[in-house]
């Protein structure tokens, strides 16, 4: 994680509590739009939302699960594919998983997962690459919280969790 990254995450969004998992704080940001046209930097780019700055519903429902139900994970080896905030992979670690990969494809989600699982006393591996033409290596659980996002993305990723 670069330290550029960190300050960025820092400067552009606010630790607070989540709406549906109350028990997980996070970087977020107050303004999307804004946001987005910052992290695109002097040119246009195809650079995605910042998927890192908001907890999508997906995300929370799934972290809010694994809260209420910690044996889904308690002692195993979780993967968190495409984790944004972190949000989910933070849920396995409060409920007892042995180690938590987060995995993301944008350098300021990787800051991010980072931050905020510091920010929540737990320990994640947050891991920058993209993973969905390998496999899930050791993890004994893969989670996906929200990963079907675009016709694309929804292929790549049912490939991998079939394999």
């Amino acid at each position: 994680m670069s330290e550029l990254s960190s300050t960025f995450v820092r400067l552009h969004a606010r630790l607070t509590p989540v709406a549906f998992v109350p028990e997980v704080r996070l970087h977020q940001a107050d303004e999307p739009i804004g946001l987005w046209e910052l992290t695109e930097g002097e040119f246009s780019t195809d650079q995605p939302p910042p998927f890192w700055a908001f907890a999508w519903a997906g995300g929370q429902a799934l972290a809010r699960y694994l809260t209420d139900h910690p044996e889904l994970v308690a002692g195993r080896r979780v993967l968190d594919l495409a984790s944004g905030s972190g949000l989910v992979a933070i849920a396995a670690a409060r409920a007892g998983a042995a180690s938590v990969r987060a995995v993301e494809v944008d350098e300021l989600a990787v800051a991010a997962v980072a931050l905020n699982a510091e920010a929540n006393g737990v320990r994640v591996d947050a891991e920058f690459g993209d993973i969905l033409d390998g496999d899930a290596g050791d993890a004994e659980v893969v989670l996906a919280g929200d990963v079907f996002y675009s016709a694309a993305m929804a292929r790549r990723v049912l490939r991998f969790l079939l394999r």
